[in-house]
């Protein structure tokens, strides 16, 4: 009976305060700027604010700072690998990392002797991704092939200058640079054949942070408001891009083309969660430095 108060004045409590959703700044914005925008509302008010690098988020969420959390799942993974309880509730952004090259390109052979540039570190997805591509096309990752590192505006602006040939990047950055280069590779569709899988890389999810018991009916709601959002976002694309716009310095022309490589769309974790198991083990055995345990089923919202 105790439990069943506090929970009510808990809700109640939510309900009239509203809640804190921490989401990566960046093209992320998209999918939630109707939520942005108060195009889309639940019963639980959502509150928005926009993360700007991995250690900030990373802090934020270990220290239960909010309730709610969109976060790369390779992220997520090795953040409840250390400890911190965080629970997928489901999958949002399934399509975005491309290879694109401003000379001659026949398959992955080409890139002997060459240099990839990447906007995510060593261990993310889409380098863990290419490495294991070069060694199935008999080419050794750093030997044959070497890799570069650096943000993703200044790796658009090398490829431009052509000071650069190759660089792995997710949307927009890819249709930044397709005035200088073409894409040559589509890593979705290469994971696609690995994995047998048709939705694309488990990429980006929501999460729930800390314990749940109290909190089930505002999960619920909270889940319901972020796919009506990420479903308004795609079916009403030039009003959802004028409200990024206003918290992404990114020319609409150029998002909206972007978005023609991307897909953005929520699967609950319970249809999709073999997807993302796959993933994980297969990063993890891949490269086990950057995944360095697969996540249990405590890592799963049931």
């Amino acid at each position: 009976m105790k439990k069943l108060v506090i929970t009510i004045i808990l809700f109640f409590s939510i309900l009239q305060f509203g809640i804190s959703l921490l989401n990566p700044f960046g093209p992320t914005i998209f999918p939630v700027a109707p939520i942005l925008g108060e195009k889309v509302k639940g019963e639980v008010g959502i509150s928005i604010e926009l993360w700007k690098n991995l250690d900030e988020v990373i802090s934020k969420v270990s220290s239960n700072y909010s309730k709610f959390v969109v976060l790369p799942i390779t992220t997520a993974a090795n953040i409840y690998s250390s400890g911190v309880d965080i629970k997928l509730v489901g999958v949002h952004e399934w399509k975005v990392f491309y290879l694109i090259a401003n000379e001659d390109f026949k398959d992955l052979s080409s890139l002997k002797g060459k240099t990839v540039y990447s906007a995510h570190g060593r261990g993310q997805t889409v380098d863990v991704l290419l490495r294991y591509l070069l060694v199935q096309n008999g080419l050794k990752p750093d030997v044959d092939v070497k890799f570069a590192y650096a943000a993703p505006q200044e790796i658009v602006a090398l490829f431009k200058s052509k000071k650069i040939n190759y660089a792995a990047l997710p949307e927009p950055f890819v249709s930044m640079c397709l005035d200088s280069g073409k894409i040559v590779l589509d890593f979705q569709q290469e994971w696609n054949k690995i994995s047998n899988s048709s939705l694309g890389i488990p990429i980006a999810g929501l999460f729930v942070v800390g314990k749940i018991t109290e909190f089930e009916n505002v999960i619920n709601d909270v889940e319901k408001t972020f796919k009506k959002s990420v479903d308004y976002a795609n079916s009403h694309i030039d009003e959802a891009l004028e409200i990024t716009s206003k918290y992404l310095p990114i020319p609409s022309a150029i998002l909206k083309k972007s978005l023609e490589r991307t897909t953005f769309k929520y699967i609950p974790i319970n249809e999709c969660k073999n997807e993302v198991h796959n993933f994980l083990k297969t990063m993890h055995e891949l490269y086990p430095e950057g995944i360095p345990q697969v996540p249990d089923e405590g890592f799963y919202l049931k």
